[in-house]
């Protein structure tokens, strides 16, 4: 082989490797720290202290920022992804657990359980828009990608509400399943899909008309209906497949999400809680909260892939491109 080809070779072969590289960030509830993973080469990276009970978390549009919550310190850390070193804090109102951010990234919307309220931050001038409130312990929230809607639920009251972004007003409110964990508005901003831990159940929700157009229910082959709790949801954006982590059951349940037909159940850690896709969608990362590992699944065969220890309670879920 001649010395050109060795080095288009090289310079080819290096061109894959960046495409390919991304980073995971997980949230270590109990460690009070961040620890980051190299998926590719499925290693544990490096650990990093953060604050005190670290649970959501979210990267900034262009991935330069991780916003952390630190539930116990009552703000929302902000993070050169670079250096990993803290450049801010940004209020958050009592006792943030989750939030999203706004599809252009200039807001935080911020659940506050114990005060029944979700807290709308400026991030430029880090400050409190306005605290609104909703029904009893709000959890998940979602930003749906056009801009128009956040959708709030309350695990005690059973409630979706659905906040104007421009009024920042509760417009409308319904009822769902017990207590509704997770939500994430489909990429074309038309459904809304909520998990109910309790009733172990998945809802589809039309966005026009605020209403539940297909309740899915899971069964499991020797696990009891009890340890069928899901949470963390993730579709992918052509709205092919959706995937839902199931909780003490330990599997990923993967529903077509024109059909709603649950096809798969994929096991992995003990008590999967959140979950996030690949840049490519190729692969998914779930945080599992009491094997305390990661997994790597394989999306087109369906396999995990490999299990990454992070340390205790992995909580929440970001990739880095």
């Amino acid at each position: 082989m001649t010395r050109l080809p060795r080095l288009l070779l090289a310079a080819l072969l290096a061109t894959q490797t960046a495409a390919q590289a991304e980073t995971v960030f997980v949230t270590l509830e109990k460690d009070n720290a961040l620890a980051v993973v190299d998926p590719i080469a499925g290693t544990l990276l490096k650990t990093v202290p953060i604050g005190l009970r670290p649970r959501g978390l979210a990267l900034s549009p262009d991935s330069a920022w991780l916003y952390i919550a630190a539930s116990d310190e009552h703000t929302i850390k902000i993070l050169d992804t670079d250096t990993l070193q803290e450049q801010g804090q940004l209020p958050s109102g009592d006792d943030p657990e989750t939030f999203a951010l706004s599809p252009k990234g200039d807001r935080l919307y911020v659940s506050n359980e114990d005060d029944s309220q979700v807290t709308v931050v400026d991030i430029a001038h880090r400050n409190i828009i306005k605290q609104i409130s909703v029904g009893v312990e709000p959890e998940g929230i979602a930003a749906s990608p056009d801009g128009k809607w956040l959708a709030c639920a309350s695990e005690t009251t059973n409630m979706v509400h659905w906040i104007d972004t421009q009024s920042l007003s509760v417009v409308e409110n319904t009822l769902v399943d017990s207590r509704p964990r997770a939500l994430s508005f489909t990429a074309d901003s038309q459904q809304l899909w909520v998990t109910s831990e309790m009733a172990g159940t998945l809802m589809v929700m039309d966005i026009a008309s605020k209403k539940i157009i297909k309740t899915i229910s899971f069964a499991i082959p020797g696990v009891s209906s009890g340890k069928i709790q899901p949470v963390g949801i993730a579709i992918d954006p052509q709205r092919r497949k959706a995937y839902v982590a199931l909780g003490p059951a330990n599997r990923i349940a993967v529903v077509n999400a024109q059909t709603y037909e649950v096809e798969n159940y994929l096991l992995v850690g003990s008590r999967v809680w959140n979950i996030a896709f690949s840049p490519d969608h190729k692969r998914l990362y779930t945080a599992n909260g009491i094997s305390n590992d990661l997994s790597l699944i394989d999306l087109d065969s369906q396999t995990v892939t490999k299990s990454v220890g992070v340390g205790t309670s992995p909580w929440g879920v970001a990739v880095q491109p």
